[in-house]
């Protein structure tokens, strides 16, 4: 008889407290693209990669059946450096669909199914090589959905800061924060870390 796949805890929100803070990207190694001309040298950039840390933010809506028009930006990581797509200027939205498109890289993050059907519905394109890593941790025997910050304790015993106001801020503002960006980039660049330590390549 087949033995019952071993189960393993997630850490909670007090024990993940406790741990250090886990390392983080910051404005030097994080690059704004707003406009056709500094996307394409994204892409270049971005291609040399086979993987890439991938998340979205979009708007906060703050009344009951507001759809959000969202994603306002994407962002995509390697373990280097990040990149933080502004979707204002269609030139770059056309470069950033182009990107996600591409099933020759993947796409790796947590809770994508939102994201997804918000590209879809904004960018007119179906994400490919999209890798969503809460399953990675499912079939790996961790029940509940790991997120970025459980994965983060689990495989670096480190705890990945998040800042609730930078979450809940104005993506659509054309002139991002130092905040926002710093936000922006390490969600997508702490799953980059992820998928490399799970040792999925």
């Amino acid at each position: 008889m087949q033995q019952p796949r071993e189960q393993h805890p997630t850490p909670d929100k007090d024990e993940i407290a406790l741990l250090d803070p886990f390392e983080r990207l910051d404005l030097d190694r994080i690059t704004l693209v707003s406009t056709g001309a500094q996307a394409r040298e994204a892409c270049a950039a971005l291609t040399d990669h086979a993987v890439w840390g991938f998340d979205t933010e979009s708007k906060p809506t703050f009344v009951k059946d507001q759809v959000s028009d969202g994603p306002h930006i994407v962002q995509l990581a390697t373990l280097e450096r990040a990149w933080v797509f502004q979707l204002q200027d269609p030139a770059c939205l056309i470069q950033v669909a182009g990107l996600l498109a591409d099933g020759r890289h993947t796409k790796a993050g947590f809770g994508l199914g939102d994201d997804t059907r918000r590209i879809v519905s904004k960018l007119a394109v179906e994400p490919a090589g999209v890798l969503e890593l809460n399953t990675v941790f499912r079939a790996r025997g961790y029940r509940k959905d790991m997120g970025v910050k459980g994965a983060v304790a689990v495989l670096f015993n480190r705890r990945f800061i998040k800042s609730k106001k930078a979450a809940t801020s104005n993506w659509a503002n054309p002139r991002l924060t130092e905040a926002q960006l710093i936000y922006a980039a390490n969600d997508a660049w702490a799953a980059a870390r992820v998928h490399e330590a799970l040792g999925l390549d």
